[in-house]
């Protein structure tokens, strides 16, 4: 898409004046032979017969005027408007993952919490562009990664941060501190859809008599969704489910590491990626102008070798 008319420095058109001026003296002189002295009376009725090779002369002497005009417009820089292109919009992933001892229980052929990492890791791929947080808890919050996208920082994470090699304030399950912990992580990137992912295997002991639902607000607020994996038997506990729900998120059972894969999967198609247009922008546009002076140039020199006046 070109805007006919700008151009960057639109102050050198103003010497546009001196091949109008050209233009103007070359189409309004006048036309005439040169008298010699042995030109005689008898021919001067003669002298009007080449009359019709006027226009085709004036038109040949004005091509100068007309590259001068061409050059004057290149130094002048013209510019066009890019068409506006589709950017991602980023979405910014915290991960907060259970550590207490019971994430050590079997789950398909691992553990829940090997199982869970692995998922991590192939969901990384699939939302590759994201930014990615990574933070453990227990009785205790600890943020391992900051929101990066870098997704290699988190993918070294799975054996420093295994619930057999952490201390004893890790043991239990205290899921509102923990959210509201990735809450602040969150809230720090101004820029971006913001979700938290949550995997845990337990009951929370300070979510319940409407304490999930205020931080569900607080999040919702903030434009936080939270997305909860529950890798263990039986049903989710309500508190957890209400807490996801309530900030436009979901929760999820998965029955084996298969059936995690695919709830990863399943968040990415819910939370899907957004492309906004970026604003135009400005483009030097030479190429039209250089093509029009060379063929300005190529008639003008055809005309000057076979179309030229004499002055007699």
């Amino acid at each position: 898409m070109t805007s006919v008319g700008m151009f960057r420095h639109p102050e050198v058109l103003a010497l546009l004046l001196l091949p109008i001026a050209l233009l103007a003296w070359q189409w309004s002189r006048r036309h005439g032979g040169l008298v010699l002295p042995f030109d005689s009376a008898a021919e001067a009725p003669r002298r009007g017969a080449g009359a019709w090779w006027r226009w085709p002369l004036d038109v040949a002497e004005s091509l100068p005027a007309l590259l001068l005009a061409l050059a004057i417009c290149l130094l002048a820089g013209p510019q066009t408007l890019r068409e506006p292109r589709s950017k991602r919009v980023l979405t910014n992933i915290e991960f907060c993952v259970d550590v207490s001892g019971s994430m050590l229980a079997k789950f398909g052929e691992g553990d829940r919490y090997d199982a869970s990492m692995q998922a991590i890791d192939e969901f990384l791929t699939l939302r590759a562009g994201d930014a990615f947080g990574l933070t453990f808890f227990g009785n205790n919050v600890l943020h391992w990664t900051p929101l990066t996208t870098d997704a290699s920082a988190l993918r070294c994470a799975p054996p420093f941060m295994r619930p057999n090699n952490l201390p004893y304030w890790f043991g239990g399950t205290e899921i509102g501190k923990a959210v509201l912990a990735c809450r602040k992580m969150l809230v720090e990137r101004e820029e971006g859809d913001r979700m938290i992912v949550l995997v845990t295997d337990g009951y929370s002991a300070d979510l319940g008599g409407g304490r999930e639902e205020e931080i569900a607000r607080e999040l919702k607020e903030d434009g936080i969704a939270v997305y909860t994996i529950h890798v263990a038997q039986g049903e989710i506990p309500d508190p957890v489910v209400r807490l996801a729900s309530l900030t436009g998120g979901e929760a999820f059972k998965p029955e084996d590491a298969e059936g995690l894969s695919h709830i990863f999967r399943r968040i990415d198609e819910m939370q899907r990626t957004r492309l906004e247009k970026t604003q135009s922008e400005s483009a030097d546009e030479f190429e039209p102008w250089c093509w029009a002076g060379l063929a300005l140039l190529g008639v003008a020199l055809l005309c000057w070798f076979g179309l030229r006046s004499t002055p007699w």
